[in-house]
This record gives C-alpha cells, structure tokens and sequence, in this order.
C-alpha cells in the first residue's frame, strides 16, 4: 500500500491504538514510547519521560498513537529486559503500530483478542539482536 492508498484507508478506519506497558523500567518504557514516537503521532510530547511512582502496586504507562501518519522508522533500541506490551484499536491501526514496531524491537505475539470493531494484541518485545557485517 503506498502513501496515497494508506491516507485514503485511514479516512476510513480508526487509526489511533492505545499501548499500555505495564511493570516495567521507566527507561524501557521510554524505549519504547520513543521509537513508537519516532514513527507515529502521539498525544505524549517527546520530552515526556516516563518516571517510576512510589507506592504499592505496579506503575502503568499509557500513550495513544495515531498511526495514520507514518513518519522514519525507529532505530532499534536496547531494553534491560523484555517488555510487555498491550495494544488496543482497530485491526488496520493495531497491525500498522505492530509493524512500527519491528525495526527497533524482536517482537513477539502473546496472544490476541478480537471484537467486532478492534482488537487487543500482547506483546513481548525485546532488544534486537543487531548483526554486523564487515
């Protein structure tokens, strides 16, 4: 799908996904939320970084991205342990942030959960393993 045909199907279908990361570093969550930043539009600002919160219980992150406009590709980014990721939206936004995903991450499928509008999908993502060649 180019660029033209991808603006005319997100006229169509909802294109925004909510990601939570749940019980993670706030350094990985940062990871994360920047590399999704890097290719989509969110309603965080780029120099919001995530911060650890005292109390019992687990700390939850959430964004929201709109995926309709695909700017560069995230760089593949180091996490200090796998992350996992729940995203909620409409299948073609859901598949789109998964795939944004895939340059700066391994990303593995959990499982899924499908309805008649959106879908939930859980991810484990990890540090890519970068090859060099030379």
């Amino acid at each position: 799908m180019n660029g033209a045909q991808q603006a005319a199907h997100a006229e169509h279908v909802p294109a925004e996904v909510t990601v939570e990361l749940e019980s993670c570093a706030a350094t990985d969550a940062h990871a994360v939320f920047s590399a999704l930043r890097t290719t989509f539009r969110s309603d965080r600002e780029a120099d919001d970084v995530p911060e650890e919160m005292a109390g019992p219980g687990a700390t939850v992150w959430t964004s929201t991205f709109d995926v309709s406009d695909h700017r560069a590709a995230a760089e593949p980014r180091r996490l200090s342990a796998p992350v996992v990721v729940s995203l909620q939206g409409g299948y073609w936004a859901v598949d789109e942030l998964c795939r944004g995903l895939e340059p700066a991450f391994a990303v593995h499928v959990l499982g899924t959960a499908a309805g008649d509008q959106e879908k939930e999908v859980e991810l484990r993502l990890e540090t890519r393993e970068v090859l060099e060649t030379r």
